[in-house]
């Protein structure tokens, strides 16, 4: 792992033990920030992982009003595509509670890389730190959308907002926040399930740099592992049922 990531490994025996403690962690995060600034800013993870997440979220007992919304990266297909990551957050959960809709933030992937890119940097140019950004693991290591020896490595490292031109998954085309913004949240979450994502994380374990090692807040990182199979046990990795 990166020599500046601090990292604080949590294991899960069951997928709802993982979910229930996911949906707690969001909501400690969304009560400090509103009672501290009346308001949270939450970048939100595409894929398969955090979808029960979401929908559990629906429930919530919490100020809707004060949440405003971002994501860490998004496909670069038609606005109403379902492989899009905003489409998926929107019919799981966002759809279903009373968040103002200015306070969603969706990526215009539609525009292609370049343009998208460009006009999320400006949508980010007045937020500030974020309060807490969930991401997921690939099997290859990358994080929102930064690949392993893609171009994104050879960037800027203080981009706020990368287009995405080769990604070895289809669609190559995408847009990222950068692992410099991603790094500016008071608390990042990993959300990380699945045995096919195992030899990544001991990838990650052992140091290996790998996207998601690059992303290093000052408060260190979280990851939530769930069904990934045997590891090797660090000392700070608690594991619970």
């Amino acid at each position: 792992m990166d020599a500046s990531q601090t990292c604080r490994w949590h294991e899960f025996d069951s997928s709802m033990a993982f979910e229930q403690a996911a949906c707690r962690f969001i909501l400690e995060n969304a009560e400090r920030a509103i009672a501290a600034r009346g308001a949270f800013r939450i970048v939100l993870s595409g894929g398969d992982t955090p979808r029960n997440i979401y929908r559990a979220l629906r429930d919530a007992d919490t100020d809707w009003s004060a949440w405003h919304i971002y994501f860490g990266d998004e496909r670069c297909l038609p606005a109403e595509d379902p492989e899009r990551n905003s489409h998926m957050a929107r019919s799981a959960w966002l759809d279903h509670v009373a968040i103002p809709p200015r306070q969603i933030h969706p990526i215009s992937g539609e525009l292609g890389p370049d343009a998208a890119a460009a006009s999320y940097a400006q949508d980010l140019a007045e937020v500030g730190e974020f309060d807490l950004v969930l991401l997921g693991l690939g099997e290859d290591g990358h994080t929102a959308s930064l690949f392993p020896a893609t171009a994104w490595e050879h960037m800027k490292a203080l981009s706020t907002v990368v287009p995405v031109l080769d990604a070895p998954k289809p669609p190559s085309q995408r847009v990222s926040l950068s692992a410099a913004r991603l790094s500016r949240a008071s608390s990042v979450l990993f959300l990380v399930s699945g045995k096919d994502k195992r030899e990544a994380v001991m990838n990650w374990q052992a140091g290996v740099a790998i996207p998601a090692s690059r992303i290093c807040p000052p408060a260190g990182v979280d990851i939530f592992l769930s069904d990934v199979g045997d590891l090797p046990t660090p000392s700070d990795k608690p594991r619970f049922s």
